[in-house]
Order: C-alpha cells, then sequence, then structure tokens
C-alpha cells in the first residue's frame, strides 16, 4: 500500500464541485481543474423535493408518461380541409377573437396583440378604425380565449377571428382536430400586430381567393400527410419551427398536382401557388396544429407529468400538464428572446417571448431539433456546436425519443420529447425554444430571433399542484 505521503507527489487531478471560487484559487496557484457546475435538486427548495421524492420511481406516473407519449407518437396527422373559423372550430362564435398564449385581459395584454386584434375586428367588418374596435372590447362585446383551448394554435399573437380561413388538420389515429390559421407571409402582417390597409386586403385575399382554391385542391385529395412531411424536413436541414424551407417545399410538391386538377383558370392558379412558393415559413402554420393534434391526443391521463402545451402571450409563458384539467394553465412572467437582432433593433425595442409557436418544441422539434438544423444558426445565433449542445441536452428532461423524427447529425437518434415536469424540476435545465422576436410597438413586425427558455416558475406550480392532487393526502393520491 503507498504511504501517504506519496499522493502529495503525485500531480494533483482536481475536480471542483459548486461554488467555482474553489476552482478560481486553483487556477491562480497553476493546478488543473475541471469545474462541475452542481445545484441541489429543486434549487434545494424542500417542498419540491419532497414532490420529487414521493414520485421518484413512482409505478402510476411511469405507467402514465408511457401512455401519454405513446399516444403522441402514434397520432397521425392530415391537413385534410381549410374553411372558415367559425365554420369550423368548436365553440367558436361571431363575437370571438383567440389569441395565443395562457388567458389575458385585454388591458394587460402585449402591444402586437392588441394590434392584431384591432385588425382582426376591422377584417370583420365590426369597426372601421382602431377606435371604434377598442370601443367595441372596453364595451365587453368581444369574448376573448386563448387558441388552445379550441383546439386551435397561433404564431406570435396568434390572432384567430371567426371569418379567417383556418387548416383544418385531423389525427386520423384518435380522430381529433387542430386549426389554424394561413401564415401571411414577412413584412407588416396581422401576427406582429399590424393592421393597415394593405394587411386587411391581404387577409381578405386569403379568404375570398386562396382559401377557396386550396379547399378545391384538398378536396381531391385523401389528405396531405404532414406527418411525413415533417420527418422528410427534418432530415433536409429544417427544424419546423423558424426554418421551413424544405418543409414548405414539400408540401408545395404534394399540393401542386391537386391544384392543377381544380377548375381554376391560369391567373387564379398562378397566383395561388405563387403564394406558397414565395412563403418559406408556410408551412409554420402546419406543422403547428400538427403538433397539436399530436399533443392533444396525449393530454388529460391520469399521473402523467408530460407537458401537453407551451405557449406565450407576450405577457406571460404558460405550460398545461398531461395529467391537469383542460384548462389549468401554470404560468410566469415570460422571458425576453437572446439572439440576433435585425439593422436598427435592440433588446429595448423587443416584446416579451410571444406566440403558440412553442408547441414545436413540446412535439420534440423546433428547438429541440436544431442539432439537425445547422443553418438555424444564422438566424437565431451561436454556432453549430450550439445547436448539437440543445438538441442533446434535452434527452435529459423528456421521457423518451420519438423515432419518427430523427436528427442525421446525432446519428439518426429520435429525437428528444415527452418534457417531464420532474425531470425539468430535478436538473434545472429548462427546454430550449427559437422563435422571433417581436417589436413591442404593434405594427412594427418581427425585429430579430433568438432562443428563449420557459420560466422555471411554470414547472414549480405545475409540480405542486400535480402533487396537490395525485401526491400523499391529496385529491387522487
Amino acid at each position: 500500500m503507498s504511504n501517504i505521503q506519496d499522493l502529495f507527489k503525485e500531480k494533483l487531478h482536481v475536480i471542483n464541485i459548486g461554488t467555482s471560487t474553489f476552482k478560481d484559487d486553483l487556477d491562480l496557484q497553476g493546478t488543473e481543474a475541471i469545474q462541475l457546475d452542481w445545484q441541489p435538486p429543486a434549487g434545494g427548495n424542500m417542498e419540491l423535493i419532497n414532490a420529487l421524492d414521493y414520485f421518484q420511481d413512482n409505478e402510476r406516473v411511469v405507467n402514465a408518461n408511457k401512455e401519454a407519449i405513446s399516444r403522441i407518437k402514434a397520432a397521425h396527422p392530415f391537413l385534410v380541409d381549410i374553411d372558415l373559423a367559425k365554420n369550423v372550430i368548436p365553440g367558436m362564435h361571431s363575437n370571438m377573437i383567440l389569441h395565443a398564449g395562457p388567458p389575458i385581459a385585454w388591458e394587460n395584454m402585449a402591444g402586437p396583440v392588441q394590434g392584431a386584434i384591432i385588425g382582426a375586428l376591422i377584417y370583420e367588418g365590426l369597426a372601421n378604425n382602431e377606435e371604434e374596435a377598442k370601443a367595441l372590447v372596453v364595451k365587453g362585446e368581444i369574448e376573448f380565449s386563448p387558441c388552445h383551448e379550441l383546439s386551435a394554435v397561433g404564431p406570435m399573437a396568434g390572432i384567430v377571428s371567426p371569418s379567417m380561413p383556418v387548416h383544418v388538420v385531423e389525427n386520423r389515429t384518435h380522430g381529433n382536430k387542430a386549426y389554424c390559421t394561413v401564415n401571411e407571409g414577412l413584412g407588416k402582417v396581422l401576427r406582429f400586430g399590424a393592421f393597415s390597409e394593405d394587411v386587411i386586403h391581404r387577409l381578405k385575399w386569403i379568404k375570398d381567393v386562396y382559401a377557396k382554391a386550396l379547399k378545391k385542391a384538398l378536396a381531391l385529395s385523401d389528405g396531405i400527410d404532414l406527418k411525413s412531411i415533417t420527418a422528410q424536413a427534418l432530415h433536409m436541414g429544417d427544424e419546423c419551427h423558424n426554418r421551413n424551407k424544405a418543409s414548405t417545399s414539400l408540401f408545395y410538391r404534394d399540393i401542386t398536382d391537386y391544384f392543377l386538377q381544380t377548375d381554376l383558370d391560369k391567373e387564379q392558379l398562378r397566383e395561388v401557388m405563387q403564394f406558397i412558393k414565395n412563403n418559406e415559413h408556410y408551412y409554420l402554420n402546419l406543422s403547428m396544429p400538427a403538433c397539436k393534434a399530436s399533443l392533444d391526443a396525449g393530454h388529460g391521463i391520469p399521473y402523467s407529468t408530460v407537458v401537453t402545451t407551451m405557449a406565450r402571450n407576450g405577457v406571460e409563458f404558460g405550460i398545461r400538464i398531461s395529467g391537469l384539467g383542460e384548462q389549468e394553465w401554470f404560468t410566469a412572467p415570460a422571458n425576453f428572446v437572446k439572439g440576433l437582432f435585425f439593422p436598427g433593433f435592440s433588446e429595448d425595442d423587443a416584446a416579451p417571448d410571444l406566440g403558440d409557436s412553442a408547441i414545436t418544441e413540446t412535439m420534440g422539434i423546433g428547438g429541440f431539433a436544431m442539432g439537425g438544423s445547422p443553418a438555424i444558426v444564422q438566424f437565431v445565433g451561436g454556432e453549430v456546436a450550439d445547436a448539437i449542445h440543445y438538441s442533446e441536452q434535452m434527452y435529459d428532461i423528456t421521457v423518451s425519443e420519438n423515432s419518427n423524427y430523427s436528427i442525421p447529425t446525432l446519428d439518426f437518434r429520435g429525437t428528444a420529447f415527452g418534457i417531464d415536469v420532474l425531470k425539468v424540476i430535478e436538473t434545472g435545465i429548462l427546454p430550449v425554444i427559437n422563435t422571433g422576436m417581436a417589436s413591442k410597438v404593434a405594427g412594427v413586425g418581427q425585429i430579430g430571433a433568438g432562443i428563449v427558455h420557459p420560466p422555471k416558475e411554470c414547472f414549480e406550480k405545475g409540480l405542486m399542484r400535480f402533487y396537490e392532487v395525485y401526491g400523499e393526502g391529496g385529491i387522487n393520491g
């Protein structure tokens, strides 16, 4: 056995756990040390730790999560129709406006959301101008609801009004449907709060020309397989949130033949096909309801800790959890997106995190699949290695991997999916979301793109409510 004195003759190999102060001292002495950032589970919060301990290896939770992700993975979304929101969205009526994110009152809404609502009321013919639109709202004549509570999703402000056309996406495995408006393209658009005459004109063209043409084309099809398009696009460099070049091209390829079979005249045909061709983000408004239809199939499973919704309204970030109520939101103030700004803009110009598009990350694509979309870093900032790191890190907070959606750069490993509230709290790792930045001023539009994380308070509140319902002495415990 070596003499303990021999230990002091050997070169030290130091691993410093916790505070970096000790490593700094070793660095000054020229001693090589590795810093391991560590923190106690749940940040040392004993209430959260007790809840984690209670559900650790809980057979009911394990089995419920297996059921939730099995249903989500088996879901098969198809684009089957396009119609006016009031005709197809259950619960939609002529004085209702849907918005992105968790519930919020008019007076608390972010600028882009209020601007988009004003535009929607003008589009609907319920108001002629901004003042009349605001007066309608103040009188209480307009009912607001989160898109998510009516099986819908919307990018950025996420506004859906009664006579807006919505894509109808059917999950043919389980029979449920999800809905989303048509992507307007870039520039001054309603989803960023613009409501000028040209914005309203474009929305009316989408309703009166484009939607009618697409409806005819879809009637000739057996539906467009969105699950297949997403899977292919992930192998072609998309992550199907902020990069949709490949997915839009694949959709364009699939729908073109059906357009050609309709009775549209040459000019109409060219106009509607150019609309898709010139809008590289068209598929976002298909990937979102495809993810929504899939995730809704996994919601409402008792004892499941899988997150089925992440959404933002420009003020608050909200999540919903499979094992808890349909309208139970766990919210906290939305963070600001960190990334690249367009010329002339800075952090001072940005609104907090906004939109329902984080439904893609909830499904395990978007930011979770950035490792297979290296070009995305040119849009959101960082390096390719960062994108790969984000994708790899997400396996630590999810229940499973989705072999339907694989990442070529990770040896075709399935994307991480099934965000687990327990694992988020235990590890302190938050889901990654890549997203656009909206100006805080209505109508200015997108001012950049970057990376954002949900506030941890959403998950802490969700876990404590879950413990209240299913824990020792709980309602169902």
